[in-house]
């Protein structure tokens, strides 16, 4: 039964059409409530040590990270799928390919998704994965599918069926977006791509409307970065749980006079585990506390209401949180779509958008409240969200995805059909 928000999603038929529209004649007159408050519950998350579950190879179609996949731009909404860090350190992909994501060469030129997941041609060694890039052993960075991937003379984005080498020193970590790419080398933080939102150099050395080759970024002296995550805004998170941002304001997620900041500065939260970031959105954990901050929704009185991070309240501590691309058009109004968590003891909770059911609770109802998916075999590690999918990676290295297969991003082996509680990726 549908409830009082479940106008915004359909409740809709079984066949998976692909990403579906919502009918604006049943949309409400506004939103008022920012839909991160929908991750309900009993009481507020206590601040623990809340850190991620180990996986633990049960066979050896095992997997050890997962992330999502993007398309062109992330706005066309043609990046529906993941890849999967392999236990032997390849990379298996499966979803969309309209834009070589899936990267499996030319011959695959005319496969525009795939249901079974496959290695990424060429790529091994790998020891750190961003979407579409990845880092070997040797610190060698490589991309494949659309991207800033520093193969054209402008620097601007280009389309790779078959990953390729970019010409950078040897690196830890690499973040990208559709437009900017970062890299964490032995010179410092390297950023390149479109300056648009200030986070390749700041606008009075680089004009916002240029595309640039990697230049360093003016970061203060700290612990080794553990990651980076690139949307609208850019996430420097080190080891000793601080994090430093710049870019578009939101979703930088602190206090800024400018609007973009090209200046990084530190964001007022401890012991961030890792940040999840889709252009105007993001996410992260921090003490067992979940935060999610970005654009405000046209019409708010105040513009400022999602633009820091905000505590979710929650029946368990959490260790992660998912996020996909913040607004989607909906009666002239822009709306958030959704988000998933993992608590810390393994379960997975959704909230937000479930037209294909990528809540995983075996219903298509809107999930006002946050969901306890229901079906995992396993405890979860980590959960990977995209418009119309879910995927998590469980304690034995086996991956289960739930909601639309339109791509084939559920990694079953079947072209169509949904599923509204998890299904088994079919790992190489």
């Amino acid at each position: 039964m549908c409830g009082a928000l479940d106008v915004l999603a359909s409740c809709s038929s079984s066949d998976d059409t692909g990403p579906s529209s919502v009918d604006a004649a049943a949309a409400p007159d506004a939103m008022s409530a920012d839909a991160t408050d929908a991750a309900v519950s009993l009481r507020d998350a206590a601040l623990v040590d809340a850190s991620p579950l180990p996986v633990v190879c049960a066979s050896s179609s095992c997997a050890t990270a997962l992330v999502t996949t993007f398309g062109d731009y992330i706005v066309n909404d043609d990046g529906q799928g993941f890849c999967a860090l392999l236990h032997d350190r390849t990379v298996a992909c499966w979803g969309a390919n309209v834009s070589g994501q899936l990267g499996r060469g030319e011959e695959a030129a005319a496969v525009e998704g795939s249901s079974t997941p496959a290695r990424v041609a060429g790529l091994e060694r790998v020891v750190a994965l961003d979407h579409s890039c990845a880092v070997d052993e040797d610190g060698a960075t490589w991309c494949w599918g659309t991207g800033p991937f520093l193969q054209s003379a402008t620097n601007r984005t280009t389309t790779l069926r078959t990953p390729v080498k970019l010409a950078l020193p040897s690196a830890t970590r690499v973040g990208v977006s559709p437009t900017v790419g970062c890299a964490a080398t032995g010179e410092g933080v390297l950023c390149w791509g479109y300056n648009f939102y200030g986070q390749i150099a700041p606008f009075d050395t680089m004009p916002r409307d240029t595309w640039s080759a990697p230049r360093k970024l003016d970061l203060p002296a700290g612990a080794p970065v553990r990651q980076l995550a690139v949307g609208d805004a850019t996430f420097i998170v080190r080891e000793d749980g601080s994090a430093l941002t710049l870019g578009a304001s939101p979703p930088i997620g602190r206090i800024s006079s400018m609007s973009p900041d090209p200046y990084a500065a530190v964001v007022g939260l401890d012991g961030i585990s890792a940040v999840d970031i889709a252009t105007d959105n993001a996410c992260t954990t921090a003490g067992g506390i979940g935060y999610c901050w970005g654009a405000a929704m046209p019409g708010a009185v105040d513009t400022l209401s999602r633009a820091y991070p905000k505590g979710l309240v929650t029946s368990d501590p959490l260790v992660g949180i998912a996020t996909t691309r913040t607004v989607t058009s909906l009666a002239g109004s822009q709306i958030p779509y959704r988000w998933c968590a993992v608590t810390v003891s393994g379960d997975v909770d959704c909230w937000g958008f479930n037209e294909s059911g990528q809540a995983g609770n075996g219903s298509k109802d809107f999930a006002t409240d946050a969901v306890r998916v229901v079906g995992l075999p396993e405890r979860a590690v980590s959960v990977k969200v995209t418009r119309s999918t879910s995927c998590a990676l469980l304690t034995n290295g086996k991956i289960y995805c739930w909601g639309s297969n339109f791509d084939g991003q559920l990694g079953n082996g079947n072209n169509k059909g949904l599923a509204l509680i998890p299904e088994e990726v079919v790992l190489p």
